[in-house]
């Protein structure tokens, strides 16, 4: 069966933090949830594997089409060096509330304690109330010593930087660096396949039985990258009908397009899949032998790597994320 652009079912999580702009801005149904923070568009994380919405193959699991289809789905360079496991998970979040501070370990620590990968990843601001802030990295140099003693002193704050973020902010999240999505935002999240969190600082937070949350003091401190940098938000400039770069790392590749008219893209010299995020407007997807597809705001959807040549064809003024691993 030949493959075709490919959208999966969300997969959405609830969070103590969560709100309700997946439903109203990105039009994700979540009806038996009360507090989804969390959609994953594209997972190949253990227990929650993405399962194909559309076409010949709906119902179909990520893991299963990559048994079948190998480096035709995701690129031969791809598949050799990831094998069965899909090397990126896709997520929006929207946080109604502050999230935990938290750091990832990063390759070689991850494999050593939970036998996974590292957990790199970025963030795009879909949405941010007025007055939003995040936490990246550090506001001044600082060692493990000093650290423990602001954690234990309970002004942890004093160190962490604080960024003001709006609509289009973009930044990016290597292992190590300290982070938490504020109050009020909206975003797209890129990040390597994996699952592993060190939880730093919870505001002293409670679950639906009154617990305090569990935090991991004693592994973050190795993970922690304790540097500083004077700048952390990632500066990029669009244009308009082309492709211009977000984020690029050895783990993935982030563009952002912003078109209004159809326009046509070779990947036939990448060697990966390609994924989009519509972040606004809607546009139709056209491919030689496949029928077209329409991707709404909110949606993701997944390129195999053996379709060469793709055409887009937006309905309005329409802005994407492209993804794929070079």
């Amino acid at each position: 069966m030949s493959l075709y652009p490919l959208k999966f079912q969300p997969i959405l999580k609830d969070k103590i933090w969560g709100g309700n702009k997946l439903k109203t801005v990105l039009n994700k149904d979540f009806s038996p949830l009360p507090n989804a923070g969390e959609s994953w568009e594209i997972s190949g994380v253990e227990g929650d594997i993405s399962v194909v919405s559309n076409g010949k193959l709906a119902g179909n699991n990520l893991e299963e089409l990559i048994e079948v289809y190998m480096g035709d789905l995701v690129g031969d360079h791809v598949y050799e060096n990831f094998g069965m496991e899909f090397p990126l998970l896709i997520k929006f979040i929207d946080a109604n509330d502050v999230l935990s501070i938290q750091v990832h370990p990063d390759d070689e620590m991850s494999k050593e304690r939970h036998n996974a990968f590292g957990k790199t990843e970025m963030w795009y601001v879909i949405e941010a109330d007025k007055g939003s802030e995040l936490i990246v990295g550090f506001n001044q140099q600082v060692d493990k010593e000093k650290y423990v003693a602001k954690l234990n002193e309970g002004k942890l704050e004093e160190i962490l930087n604080n960024e003001p973020v709006q609509k289009g902010s973009c930044f990016y999240i290597p292992a190590g660096r300290v982070h938490a999505i504020g109050k009020g935002i909206l975003l797209a999240e890129i990040q390597q396949t994996s699952d592993v969190t060190y939880r730093m600082y919870d505001w002293n937070r409670t679950d639906d039985k009154g617990n305090p949350r569990e935090l991991h003091t004693e592994l973050a401190l190795d993970a922690i990258d304790y540097s500083f940098e004077k700048k952390y938000k990632t500066d990029y400039e669009t244009k308009i009908n082309e492709s211009s770069e977000l984020v690029r790392c050895p783990y993935f590749t982030t563009n952002i397009l912003e078109f209004d008219k159809a326009i046509e893209t070779n990947y036939h010299d990448l060697d990966s899949f390609v994924i989009y995020m519509c972040m606004e407007g809607q546009f139709v997807i056209e491919t030689e032998g496949t029928a077209k597809a329409l991707v709404k705001k909110g949606e993701t959807v997944l390129i195999p790597a053996s379709i060469d040549t793709v055409t887009l064809c937006p309905d309005e003024k329409t802005k994407v994320l492209e993804v794929y691993i070079k």
